[in-house]
């Protein structure tokens, strides 16, 4: 019993290094994705839109980041993570993303809402780029 504790824990240590770095490699593609939409949306509509489409993206991609820290930790644990641990992290991003979207609507005045949203919306689903990647 011993032996196949050990053996199990073993292969989950070997797997752990993948899964974050597989996790790691979606969060960096967010933040690249924002500061892309970010450029473009500068390039087209002024410093201002710029500014509001990098907010945009932060908003999704700082609570994401997170998330995938909380699960990579879950992971190093001996049992591994839990699904409680799953959506406890998840309830935790939606509410830190929701607590982000409201407060840029709050504090930053010159909000141009159609590049916060783009911004929002790419990061957002910036992840089906590494869904088509072999």
């Amino acid at each position: 019993m011993r032996y196949l504790a050990a053996a199990i824990l073993a292969e989950t240590l070997a797997e752990t290094p993948r899964t974050g770095i597989h996790m790691m490699r979606i969060v960096m593609l967010q933040i690249c994705a924002a500061f892309v939409v970010a450029i473009i949306a500068a390039c087209i509509g002024g410093y201002a839109s710029g500014f509001s489409a990098l907010l945009g993206g932060l908003s999704y991609a700082i609570p994401n980041a997170l998330f995938a820290l909380r699960l990579y930790a879950g992971t190093l644990k001996p049992g591994g993570a839990s699904p409680v641990t799953f959506f406890v992290g998840e309830f935790a991003k939606i509410l830190t993303t929701i607590a982000l979207l409201a407060a840029v609507g709050w504090l930053y005045h010159d909000v141009h809402w159609l590049a916060f949203l783009a911004g929002f919306i790419v990061v957002l689903k910036s992840y089906f780029i590494l869904l088509f990647r072999s």
